[in-house]
Formats: structure tokens, C-alpha cells, sequence
């Protein structure tokens, strides 16, 4: 059953010319779809992980203009979030610590060689790969016994 626009109108208060308006097809903004298309891409480009800030500053680096709130408006109408991956997450100790006796009590004064030696570990950044070096020290007159740098930590 079919009934004239103006008595569905007058039945939910809405004027006949009103509805007409809404009924027209929309004309598309060139620039909006323009836009739609670039901000897609730049969201795929990064992975989902772009928010609109991000967007809006790589939009811009491809010489079109876009503020963050535009490219949020655009990015709520092509349904689209920003994902980003969670932080790094250190494993909780499965073992509880082993409390190692202090048998030095910071008594560093010592009169034979050999008596206490010390040792570490530690990596450095290179440039390319991380370096690992270990150092072990003789107490007695603070000399270095060895010192060895290799970018394993396994030697086969």
C-alpha cells in the first residue's frame, strides 16, 4: 500500500519539501573521494598502524592539504582504525632468584695476586650487528687477565 508524500509527512511531522531534499541523489565532491582514495592508501601503506595525525602528515607530504580532524572524519567514513602493535613485554622469572653470598663484604685491599678475579659481559652497537664483550679483571693490582670482543655470543 502505497501513500502520497504529503500525508506520510503530516504523520510524522516532516515537511514535503524536506523529504524531497533528503531524496535526491548526492552530488560527489571530487576532492572528498580524492581524498578517500589517498587517505586508504596511506593507512595500507603503514600497515593499519597510521593514526590520523600520521595520515594527515603523509597526505601532506604528497602535496594535498589535510588537518588531522578532516583525515579523522575520513578515516570514520572508510571505517578505518588505527592498530598499533603492543609494546615489548618482559617475561616474569619462572624461578625464583638465587641470592649469591657477598664473600668480598667490600674488602678490596688484597696482597697476592689471583686471589679475586671479576668478570662481565656487555654488547655494543656497531653500526650493523651488536658486539659482545667480556672483560675479567684481577683484583689484586686492578689489571685486566683477558678482554675478548666477538659478534656471537656462542663461539663453535
Amino acid at each position: 500500500m502505497r501513500f502520497p508524500v504529503a500525508v506520510v509527512g503530516n504523520v510524522f511531522g516532516i515537511h514535503r519539501s524536506s523529504y524531497k531534499y533528503w531524496r535526491q541523489p548526492k552530488k560527489l565532491d571530487a576532492t572528498r573521494v580524492t581524498l578517500l582514495s589517498l587517505v586508504r592508501e596511506v593507512y595500507r601503506e603503514s600497515n593499519g598502524s597510521a593514526g590520523a595525525r600520521s595520515i594527515a602528515a603523509m597526505v601532506i607530504t604528497k602535496g594535498i592539504k589535510l588537518s588531522r580532524w578532516r583525515a579523522t572524519k575520513l578515516m570514520q567514513a572508510l571505517n578505518i582504525i588505527s592498530c598499533q602493535k603492543p609494546g615489548h613485554r618482559y617475561k616474569k622469572a619462572s624461578k625464583e632468584h638465587i641470592e649469591i653470598p657477598n664473600h668480598l663484604d667490600r674488602q678490596f685491599a688484597f696482597t697476592k695476586p689471583n686471589r679475586v678475579w671479576c668478570g662481565d659481559v656487555t654488547y655494543i652497537w656497531t653500526g650493523k650487528s651488536w658486539a659482545y664483550l667480556a672483560v675479567v679483571l684481577d683484583f689484586f693490582p686492578v689489571n685486566r687477565l683477558a678482554g675478548r670482543c666477538h659478534f656471537s655470543l656462542i663461539q663453535h
